[in-house]
């Protein structure tokens, strides 16, 4: 699982071409120099004529480097490697060596008696070339970044992830040995390791991603259990893929709601149509005239003529009332059956 994205390099230049700059002006002042580079060391504001100026080496001024006097460069012992700057008061060394490590006393003057007194510590040191990174998965899903470099001394180690401090969420422990740090199972990202000292630095990134492992939390057969496995070979906590006959699972359900609710629409809309069928027949039955009609009641007046004495009742007059007939239903007892309506009779005084 190692794979490289990119790699992040910062260099302040290479063996010949680094350069460092130090302000000398402050007594015990720390500078650091490349090895094989630059070194700029600001030791005044600017030359003065009537200021008379010497860098020694070494704490017993065995060895004068640089004597200006009234504004002339009286003594310089590496000409050939360095320049000061009368203007800016600047002493530049080049092609650095190990031998150039060591105490340098600055003293100013005018001539007769020591006006200020002040030394500077120079060390030289080697540049970082080059970072290499190499990752490993643990056991149970940790991962570890090992982190080296080729050349520099005096070196410090950092660690980012995605360009920015690892949190104590993310880290699980530091090796400052090894130059080692392992990371908790969930991390991922691009890890980058940075190697410095005081002239160079080159830092490397990587992108890693877990080692496969998943988290589980569950209860299984009454005992809970939370732990980082493997997702390939893990047996716990797995739901089981068959189910009884009179189980339906949830999954199989929700997918078959399209086919339910499809069938139920079509169910519906054959039942709405029946019924409107239902309804126009028994409508459309009713409005039909039928031959069969009921005498419901008749009323049947007889009268006398007045005047008239008849010996014999064959010619009355007879008055006709309202006869009403309604529907009814065709007969379902014996078709020969006759039904027999009474009607109401007076007679006329």
């Amino acid at each position: 699982m190692k794979a490289v994205v990119g790699l992040l390099v910062l260099i302040l230049g290479v063996s010949h071409g680094l350069e460092t700059h130090c302000d000398g002006r402050q007594d015990g002042a720390q500078c650091f120099g490349p090895l094989g580079g630059t070194v700029v060391l600001k030791l005044i504001d600017r030359a003065l004529e009537t200021e008379r100026y010497q860098l020694y080496k070494s704490s017993n001024k065995s060895t004068i480097i640089l004597n200006v006097i009234n504004n002339k460069i009286v003594t310089n012992a590496i000409k050939s490697r360095s320049l000061f700057n009368l203007v800016d008061g600047t002493f530049s060394v080049n092609n650095l060596s190990r031998n150039d490590s060591d105490e340098y006393p600055f003293e100013i003057s005018d001539g007769i008696k020591i006006k200020e007194k002040r030394a500077l510590r120079l060390t030289i040191q080697a540049p970082v070339s080059s970072v290499l990174l190499a990752s490993e998965c643990l056991s149970q899903g940790e991962k570890r970044v090992s982190c080296s470099s080729g050349g520099g001394n005096s070196l410090q180690y950092s660690w980012t992830l995605d360009g920015r401090s690892l949190t104590d969420t993310e880290l699980l422990s530091v090796n400052t040995e090894t130059n080692s740090i392992t990371l908790k199972q969930h991390v991922s990202g691009i890890v980058a390791c940075s190697v410095r000292n005081n002239v160079s630095e080159v830092s490397k990134g990587e992108e890693i991603a877990n080692c496969g492992f998943k988290f589980i939390n569950c209860t299984s057969n009454g005992t809970q259990i939370s732990q980082w496995v493997l997702a390939a070979n893990n047996t716990l906590c797995v739901e089981p893929t068959t189910t009884s006959p009179t189980t339906i699972p949830e999954t199989s359900t929700a997918g078959n709601w399209p086919i339910m609710a499809g069938v139920l629409s079509a169910l519906v809309l054959l039942l709405v149509v029946g019924v409107a069928v239902v309804c126009a027949q028994r409508k459309k039955t009713s409005n039909q005239p039928t031959d069969e009609q009921e005498l419901t009641y008749a009323v049947v007046k007889i009268k006398q003529r007045s005047g008239r004495q008849l010996q014999q009742r064959a010619e009355p007059d007879v008055e006709y009332g309202q006869v009403k007939f309604s529907e009814r239903p065709p007969p379902t007892a014996d078709p020969t059956g006759e039904e027999c309506v009474y009607a109401k009779v007076q007679r006329g005084r």
